[in-house]
């Protein structure tokens, strides 16, 4: 195993010694005890990192692919959090170049919060930056056996509002409505009711004309 980078031993030691036991048991219950927790809810975890880079700097964008492994390298999921906040947080900077390290990390150690938090807020955001990049990932994620990577190809344009393109996002869900995967069903409801704040119409016209799962649908016309 690598050595932990220095940006990242220096915060896991500060978090090992804010950990609650508790919260701990309570928060990786609710991620059904698919990762240890020190218990360190969010607020807390985003004022720890804030005074970390207070005290040490904040990390180059150069460092991030470094930071990023190195964390999620760890087992706690507070610490694979830190890296998805540096990440969005510095999104506007990130270039294609990247997207491997981030279809990296949607695929490691994988869940809903990850996944989703990089799929909306840093692989959408540079690929609204950088369209002509859309085509090639977006086929290599939509195709993919990861069903993670198929729920990013469905939501990485959930904030893109009235730019979204509905004809890429309906062959995305056409492709994927046959999955019986809970996330799946659940990501194409949910980009769908997002569509519907700005193309209602588009929306109610596309779940007419499709047989999607109960639940898509659900979620798809919730606030329509």
């Amino acid at each position: 195993m690598d050595p932990v980078h220095p940006f990242i031993a220096q915060l896991h030691a500060t978090f090992k010694r804010h950990a609650n036991a508790e919260s701990a048991a309570a928060m990786s219950a609710y991620m059904k005890g698919h990762f240890p927790f020190f218990g360190i809810k969010t607020p807390q975890r985003r004022e720890l990192l804030k005074e970390h880079i207070a005290l040490f700097g904040a990390p180059e964008i150069h460092d991030l692919p470094a930071i990023a492994r190195s964390a999620f390298a760890l087992p706690e999921r507070e610490i694979h959090q830190v890296a998805i906040d540096l990440l969005m947080k510095n999104a506007k900077k990130l270039t294609p170049d990247q997207l491997p390290l981030l279809e990296e990390l949607i695929t490691t150690k994988s869940w809903w919060d990850s996944a989703d938090a990089l799929a909306v807020h840093a692989v959408g955001t540079i690929l609204k930056r950088y369209p002509k990049e859309i085509t090639k990932w977006n086929e290599r994620w939509n195709s993919s056996d990861d069903m993670w990577l198929n729920r990013t190809s469905i939501l990485f344009q959930l904030r893109w509002k009235a730019d979204t393109d509905t004809e890429l996002l309906f062959a995305n869900i056409d492709r994927q409505s046959k999955s019986q995967e809970f996330f799946i069903r659940k990501a194409i409801g949910w980009s769908l009711r997002e569509l519907g704040a700005t193309d209602p119409k588009a929306v109610r016209a596309f779940v007419a004309a499709r047989k999607l799962s109960p639940l898509s649908t659900r979620e798809a016309l919730r606030k329509l």
